[in-house]
């Protein structure tokens, strides 16, 4: 059996039993001798019988219960208890069918100690006694006196049991519900650890995206100013050089002058769209082709060497960010034409392919080794009246290698690199020694196309 409640413990319905189980059979059993005496007071031995199984009861279940609170906990002595006690019951019904009042003290302690199903099988015994003496009176020897006894007897035995088996289901039914309380709680402690954690994820999410909107700025910054600013001013110290090489010849000084000028016009404008977000003055004008040939005429003229633009295919509308990268590579791939390659032709070829669009900047320069490692700057070249170095490249101002910073050493091929990328393109360059130098960058359509 498994251990049963205590009558004692706080709460339910073994706190409503508490006085039904240590006060009531004691009254129950006092008043009960009284009876006896009044109505057996000439009795003599009879009279003492009664008395004494009375006191026997009450002794009974003042050691095995009322003085020892322990054993409530222990299954075995409180059966032990209840059988005694359902004994003493059974013989003083026996003796006296007034003794049938002490069973409500037998129903007490079933329900308050028995253990489920066992409880059924105490309320059971105690309804057979409480039967017994209900039916004293009638006659056992006749069919009729027969049936009347085991009709009383089924109706107690299973108004009992039912009402046991009630109770019981009620008890269930109650520890369902806490059992459902307390699991809620715990859900709910668990819901509410868990939208604190998510509280605490949330904000460094915030931070991790406001880290990563700063880097991406100061990167968008970096290569702004690296494809404008940098640019345009390695393009004026180009010029300032070629006027002061130009000496007492008023024209060209005033030719590299003017065109000095010019670039330090644009570079500023530049400047101020790269801070403010702005797409390139050429992209607000004219689509990407017109665009490069723009590009390509202004940059042909500085540097004095041919660039030709072509377009193949069906041009269609891109995003801005598509078309700001695929000029921005135009422009880095020809600086590094005029820093290094010592072309005479350039070549940019714009193509609406069924998948994706090109664009390849290609030159008859000296071309390099893509492969090679950083070569250490060279010294300085002799810049002629021209603004062009003595080595026959175009000068930028500054000592640089050769084909290494276009090989991946410089921070222009990165920036290029960057903005390909980052729209799931593609960017490669070709060049051997002395066969020319091709920078190929591929934007997919599904990238590329404007409301894609």
């Amino acid at each position: 059996m498994s251990t049963p409640e205590p009558p004692a413990r706080p709460g339910g319905q073994n706190e409503r039993l508490r006085p039904l189980v240590t006060t009531v059979p004691y009254v129950l059993l006092a008043v009960l001798a009284v009876v006896t005496l009044v109505i057996k007071h000439g009795s003599g031995g009879s009279l003492l019988i009664d008395l004494g199984l009375c006191a026997a009861a009450a002794l009974w279940i003042l050691w095995m219960f009322t003085l020892h609170p322990a054993w409530w906990e222990r299954a075995g002595v409180m059966g032990v208890f209840f059988a005694g006690l359902v004994l003493l019951i059974g013989v003083l019904v026996h003796r006296d069918p007034w003794f049938g009042l002490l069973t409500p003290a037998g129903y007490f302690y079933a329900f308050g100690l028995l253990p489920w199903p066992w409880r059924l099988a105490g309320v059971a015994a105690v309804a057979l006694e409480s039967g017994a003496a209900q039916t004293d009176s009638v006659p056992k020897d006749t069919p009729v006196g027969l049936v009347l006894f085991a009709a009383v007897l089924a109706v107690n035995v299973a108004g009992m049991c039912g009402l046991a088996w009630w109770d019981w289901d009620t008890d269930q039914r109650n520890e369902q519900r806490v059992q459902a309380l307390a699991q809620a709680r715990e859900a709910n402690r668990r819901l509410q650890a868990t939208l604190t954690e998510n509280a605490g994820l949330h904000r460094q999410l915030v931070v991790q995206a406001r880290e990563a909107g700063v880097l991406d700025e100061r990167q968008r910054m970096a290569r702004e100013i690296h494809d404008t600013l940098a640019q345009g001013l390695i393009g004026i110290v180009t010029q300032l050089q070629a006027a002061e090489q130009a000496g007492d010849g008023t024209e060209r000084w005033r030719q590299h002058f003017a065109l000095a000028t010019r670039m330090a016009r644009e570079s500023l404008a530049e400047a101020r769209r790269s801070v403010e977000a702005l797409r390139p003055q050429p992209l607000e004008t004219a689509g990407l082709g017109e665009a490069l040939a723009g590009v390509a005429d202004r940059w042909s003229v500085l540097h004095g060497v041919t660039a030709g633009v072509t377009t193949t295919g069906t041009a269609r509308p891109m995003q801005p960010e598509a078309e700001l990268a695929l000029l921005r590579a135009a422009q880095e791939a020809l600086a590094n034409v005029a820093r290094h390659a010592g072309a005479s032709a350039v070549t940019l070829s714009l193509g609406y392919l069924d998948e994706e669009v090109t664009l390849e900047v290609s030159d008859d320069g000296c071309g390099f080794v893509p492969s090679a490692a950083r070569v250490p700057a060279a010294a300085p070249a002799a810049v002629t009246p021209d603004g062009v170095t003595s080595d026959g490249s175009p000068s930028d101002g500054f000592t640089s290698g050769a084909g290494p910073a276009v090989a991946g050493g410089g921070f222009g091929l990165k920036a290029m690199r960057e903005r390909i990328e980052a729209l799931s393109g593609t960017l490669r360059v070709q060049s051997e020694p002395g066969s020319g130098t091709t920078v190929s960058a591929r934007v997919p359509h599904g990238i590329a196309e404007a409301g894609a």
